[in-house]
């Protein structure tokens, strides 16, 4: 019986007119989305390049040839001149040379965005962010295999505690991109501004500093792994703000959050760690954490209701999956069945303007 001939299958074409008819509908499709994702990469590794050379750094003193940037950094110029130009491509760098004038003579420049991101030292420095996302290279690599094995590339304990140097670098990273986001989330955050706040997983104890910043008579407690909360603990008394943040050693995972005493429960970028019952029962132990009337803030990338918006929260799973043992996005619905299944009332949603790719889900224990 030929091909075609049962239900549901495919007839393959036969005819010239029908191979031609496909191949000009061929014709007319565009594959530069596709050939983009294919060399996606080829932007992102030149920025983890110059980032990791100092070469924002070497050019926030003024305009520099590649010949003096080369001797700074001890690279190579022809190798340097090309990941310069290439920089420029991309928006990082600006270059300036005379019309006609040899390419030696050409000087280069931080663009105003690098110059305000990538120079060590500026108040919005993602330097060690984007340093601890070239470090997550190799693990994408093995997508593959995780997809397979359904086991992370990446042992979760070694930056959460068990390895001192990459915890430091994990807790410092999130804080400097914290830095930059949270100065726009904080505004929304219904935060109950007299009273003492839970920070659980507060990681580097950003928001708690900066809400307590914004609320003169809040107090923040953070709740994080003891590797974790020991940099916090430093980052805290740089910036002055451990006279009304502590930090508390504990895993939210596991650890008693405290029985009717927090005003507030933060989760901020936290929940995605975990999978569903995990996430049930810790919002359990923050109902019961909170005094009546208590308000409990979520705020996470969260995934649309068909799990296929916005891409970027996809690929935020995908980051998950390769560095968790549970974690993905979840979407606002679920958040607020769970919350109401924990005994919350009052649940509200708010997606936050672009381009905060964030959402806020809160909701308050019966008084």
């Amino acid at each position: 019986m030929a091909l075609g001939s049962f239900p549901g299958e495919i007839s393959l074409p036969h005819s010239d007119t029908t191979n031609k008819s496909d191949k000009s509908a061929s014709a007319r499709l565009d594959p530069s989305p596709i050939m983009a994702l294919a060399t996606g990469y080829w932007a992102s590794v030149p920025l983890f390049a110059a980032v990791k050379l100092g070469i924002f750094n070497v050019l926030a003193e003024g305009a520099q040839s590649a010949q003096r940037v080369a001797q700074c950094i001890g690279a190579d110029v022809r190798g340097l001149t090309l990941l310069l130009d290439a920089c420029c491509a991309l928006g990082l760098l600006e270059r300036s040379c005379a019309s006609g004038a040899e390419a030696s003579t050409a000087l280069y420049s931080n663009s105003r965005i690098s110059d305000s991101f990538l120079v060590d030292g500026r108040p919005g420095c993602l330097g060690t962010s984007i340093l601890w996302s070239a470090n997550q290279y190799a693990a994408w690599g093995d997508l593959v295999k995780t997809v397979q094995t359904g086991k992370p590339a990446v042992e979760p304990s070694r930056h959460l505690g068990e390895d001192r140097d990459k915890t430091r670098q994990f807790v410092t990273a999130m804080h400097h991109r914290a830095l930059g986001v949270a100065r726009g989330v904080i505004n929304f955050l219904p935060v109950k501004p007299d009273g003492k706040l839970l920070d659980a997983g507060g990681g580097p104890g950003t928001y708690s500093t900066l809400l307590t910043e914004k609320y003169p008579a809040l107090h923040a407690t953070v709740l994080d792994l003891p590797g974790i909360v020991a940099v916090a603990q430093e980052l805290l008394a740089l910036s002055g703000a451990d006279k009304r943040v502590a930090v508390k050693a504990g895993d939210v995972l596991t650890d008693d959050l405290g029985s009717s005493e927090y005003d507030n429960v933060l989760f901020s970028g936290v929940l995605h760690q975990m999978g569903a019952a995990s996430i049930a029962d810790v919002l359990a132990r923050a109902f019961r954490a909170l005094l009546p009337g208590g308000r409990i803030i979520i705020s996470d990338i969260m995934i649309d209701d068909n799990r296929t918006n916005p891409s970027f929260a996809t690929l935020f799973s995908l980051q998950m999956l390769l560095t968790s043992d549970q974690g993905s996005c979840f979407s606002a619905a679920d958040m607020k069945a769970w919350l109401l299944r924990a005994g919350f009332e009052a649940v509200e949603e708010k997606a936050l303007p672009q381009p905060l790719p964030y959402r806020v889900v809160s909701a308050v224990k019966p008084a």
